[in-house]
């Protein structure tokens, strides 16, 4: 049954300031994944750490954050997106305040965890209360455009903010600055944010919560290690526990009378699609970024500081590639055509990378760029379509799941590509070079003093890594191309209003 409908109110001036709002935390909590890159040595030097609580001390933000995202999303659909939103700006404001004056490394590994459970509740929370705010199809398209730049952009800031706030202040500042937004938030946010909830929610499924952390945890840490230590058996018997318990979860959300995330959720027109190239574009950002921030500082030799404010210029067009993204299916051309140029444009930017020698700074930067602004149209317009496929009363979990899907699509590239790069760079290097040379670059340069022709060796080898990483990228890229050109071209623009009373749907789905 089909009825016509007015057409949706369109967001004024209030919407856009609350928008506004929301970009402040979201910028944040995607700093904070890269704001301890030159923090670091002066932590070690202040808390004297151990080496296992220096790796917990970076890594423990986005292991808990990963883990927690369906949890949280699943959970603002039933308390409501601004009351999770509020909790999580106090959590992840009092939690950067202990960060900041934490006098032992234990507690700044606790304050960097509960960091990471604020960020859980502040990503999927933002998104969700766009899919409320903004009803009208052209305007949610601008707005989610914002959200995916403001995203994708807040990575490489964090890394130029820490080495920046290092540099004049005490490593401590890197967290302060979080503390100024977040009381904005907390301020304006009862003012201006509508609240939003599923009306019938059913009982929470505390078992679901275990199961997920336990289905991305293992799977997550498997991926993000084996680019550095190989395929070892203890990292592939994590990938495969954590597959066990992926399958459990599904299991469970496919069993359970009000399961965590609804089955349903991927019923509508374009959502699972949307989270399977969402996740292939998050695979082709975090892949390249394993190369490119090494082949700055190892391979040109640039000082961290040096390589992190070069490695800001690829982002400078991201801010124009999702409104023209935008533009361009607002003016009438396929969201398919527009979602499978971007994948072409993002494989040309590996390609263009695949032509690096040892002395290509322009051309690596421009890879990085045209790759770049290739995935974040993607994004965009993914994040768009999956965000309209989904109920209004289901927008938490459904955000939580592109997000889960952008975790494992980062740790699958980097694992992926890593390890191309690394099989090469290994394939090229001398034998006759020691056997910490044979390991990584950075073990080639430690001992390069000692070995004439060692530093020279080890870069050119691994920009060949680099070059066998790119190709493989161009080619999954172009693969998700058509893909995406095969799959997006079936979604139909059409409003849904028919609803059951077991299945309550607002399915005004904007697709193509």
């Amino acid at each position: 049954m089909t009825t016509n409908r007015p057409a949706p109110a369109r967001a004024g001036r209030r919407e856009w300031t609350a928008l506004c709002v929301l970009m402040l935390p979201l910028l944040l909590v995607s700093m904070d994944v890269s704001v301890l890159y030159f923090a670091v040595p002066a932590i070690g030097a202040d808390l004297e750490p151990t080496g296992t609580q220096q790796l917990w001390i970076f890594d423990i933000y986005a292991f808990v954050l990963a883990g927690l995202l369906m949890t949280m999303g699943s959970l603002g659909d039933r308390i409501g997106h601004r009351r999770l939103l509020l909790i999580g700006a106090a959590a992840f404001g009092t939690a950067s305040l202990a960060a900041a004056y934490a006098d032992s490394a234990e507690t700044l590994i606790a304050a960097r965890a509960v960091l990471g459970i604020g960020g859980a509740t502040l990503m999927p929370s933002t998104l969700a209360m766009l899919r409320t705010m903004f009803t009208d199809p052209g305007q949610r398209a601008k707005a989610i455009g914002l959200w995916s730049g403001v995203m994708t952009a807040g990575v490489a800031l964090g890394s130029v903010l820490s080495g920046v706030l290092v540099e004049y202040f005490w490593w401590g500042s890197v967290f302060l600055v979080n503390l100024p937004a977040m009381a904005l938030l907390l301020l304006l946010g009862p003012l201006l944010l509508p609240e939003s909830r599923n009306p019938a929610p059913g009982r929470f499924d505390l078992l679901s919560v275990p199961l997920s952390m336990a289905a991305v945890l293992p799977v997550i840490y498997g991926l993000k290690e084996i680019p550095s230590e190989g395929w070892n058996v203890r990292y592939v018997v994590s990938i495969t526990v954590g597959l066990l318990f992926a399958a459990l979860f599904v299991h469970r959300q496919r069993t359970a009378a009000s399961p965590m995330i609804s089955p349903a959720l991927f019923r509508g027109r374009g959502f699972a699609p949307s989270v399977a190239l969402n996740l292939v574009s998050a695979f082709g950002i975090m892949g390249s970024a394993y190369f490119t921030t090494q082949y700055l500082q190892s391979v040109l030799d640039k000082s961290a500081l040096e390589a992190a404010l070069w490695a800001l210029l690829p982002s400078v067009p991201i801010g124009a590639a999702a409104p023209l993204a935008t533009l361009l299916v607002q003016k009438g051309v396929h969201r398919a055509h527009v979602v499978t140029g971007g994948f072409l444009i993002a494989a040309s930017g590996f390609a263009l990378l695949s032509f690096a020698g040892t002395d290509a700074l322009w051309l690596v930067l421009t890879a990085c760029a045209v790759l770049a602004v290739g995935a974040v149209v993607v994004m965009s317009q993914i994040m768009d379509l999956a965000m309209g496929a989904a109920p209004v009363e289901r927008a938490g979990s459904a955000s939580s799941l592109m997000e889960t899907g952008a975790e494992f699509g980062g740790a699958l590239g980097m694992a992926l590509l890593g390890s191309i790069g690394t099989a090469v760079y290994r394939h090229e290097i001398p034998d006759s070079a020691p056997a910490a040379a044979h390991e990584t670059l950075g073990g080639a340069l430690a001992v390069a003093d000692r070995v004439p022709g060692l530093a020279t060796a080890a870069r050119e080898a691994f920009t060949s890594g680099m070059q066998g990483a790119a190709v493989a990228g161009a080619v999954v890229l172009t693969g998700a191309a058509v893909l995406a050109a095969l799959t997006l071209r079936r979604i139909e623009v059409r409003e849904q209003t028919c609803r059951t009373p077991d299945e309550p749907r607002n399915l005004s789905a904007s697709g193509v």
